[in-house]
C-alpha cells in the first residue's frame, strides 16, 4: 500500500509542496508586499476566516449550482450530438458549421449578451458553462465512436449480432475514453467559464469574490477564490481519473 502511495503521488506531492514553498519565500522576501501577492500562509487564513463568516460557502454554493446545472446539460447534449453526428451523415452535415463556427467563437466575449438576455441571474452564468463544455465533449464523442474497427464491425455483423449489440459490445467501449477525455476538457472550460460570467455581473459566487476582492486590493481573498476553483478543477479531473481506470481499464496513462 505504501510502495503504491510513493511510486503514484511521491512526485506529484514533492513538486506542489515545492511550488507552495518557493510561492511562500518569493512572497515573504522576494515581493514583501500583499497588494502585489498574498502568500499561501495568508491565503490559509483568509480560506480559513472566510469560512468562519460563512462567506465563503455561500459563494461556493452558487457557483457550484451554475456549474452542475451548466455542465450537466452541455454533457448530455453534447454526447446525443456526437452519436447522432457518428450515426448520420446527413445530421452531420447539418451540425457541423454550427459545431465548428461556436467552437471558435471566443464564447466568453458573449457573456455580457446572456446576462443582457436572461439577467444576473444564475441561468446566464448556466448559458455560459453550457456554451464552453457542448463542443468538446461533442467533437470528442463523435471522434471516439468514428474510431471503432471497421474490421471489428463487420466480424460481429457476420457472426448475426444486431446493431445494438454492436454499439454496446464494441462501438461505446471503443468510443468511452475518448468521451471522457472530453468530459475532462470541459471541466476547466466550465469552471472559467463560470468565473468570467460572475464577473460581468452576479450577486454572489467565487467570480463575484475574486471580482470584489481585486477591487478592493484584498490579495488574500482573492487567491482564496482562486484556489478554492484551482483545488476543484483538480478534485474533478481526478474523479474522472478514477472513472476512466474503472470503465476503461485497457486504457492506460
Amino acid at each position: 500500500m505504501l510502495k503504491h502511495l510513493r511510486e503514484n503521488y511521491l512526485a506529484s506531492f514533492l513538486s506542489v509542496a515545492g511550488g507552495l514553498l518557493l510561492w511562500e519565500l518569493v512572497s515573504r522576501f522576494l515581493i514583501a508586499n500583499a497588494l502585489f501577492l498574498a502568500s499561501p500562509s495568508q491565503i490559509v487564513v483568509a480560506i480559513w476566516k472566510l469560512s468562519l463568516t460563512g462567506e465563503l460557502g455561500r459563494h461556493i454554493v452558487v457557483s457550484a449550482q451554475e456549474f452542475a446545472l451548466g455542465y450537466v446539460i452541455a454533457s448530455a447534449i453534447g454526447i446525443a450530438f456526437g452519436f447522432g453526428m457518428a450515426s448520420s451523415v446527413r445530421f452531420k452535415q447539418a451540425l457541423q458549421p454550427w459545431i465548428s463556427g461556436f467552437y471558435a467563437t471566443p464564447t466568453i466575449a458573449l457573456a455580457p449578451l446572456f446576462i443582457l438576455w436572461l439577467g444576473i441571474g444564475i441561468w446566464s452564468k448556466v448559458l455560459v458553462v453550457i456554451f464552453l463544455v457542448l463542443f468538446p465533449v461533442t467533437i470528442n464523442t463523435e471522434a471516439g465512436l468514428r474510431t471503432t474497427s471497421d474490421r471489428l464491425v463487420e466480424m460481429l455483423r457476420s457472426f448475426g449480432a444486431s446493431g445494438s449489440q454492436i454499439f454496446f459490445k464494441v462501438s461505446l467501449p471503443s468510443a468511452l475514453p475518448f468521451i471522457l477525455a472530453g468530459l475532462k476538457l470541459g471541466i476547466g472550460r466550465g469552471l472559467i467559464g463560470v468565473v468570467v460570467a460572475e464577473l460581468f455581473g452576479s450577486r454572489a459566487g467565487l467570480g463575484r469574490l475574486i471580482s470584489q476582492s481585486a477591487d478592493a486590493f484584498n490579495m488574500p481573498d482573492l487567491f482564496a477564490g482562486v484556489i478554492i476553483l484551482a483545488i476543484a478543477g483538480i478534485a474533478m479531473t481526478a474523479g474522472f481519473g478514477w472513472m476512466e481506470k474503472k470503465l476503461v481499464p485497457w486504457t492506460k496513462d
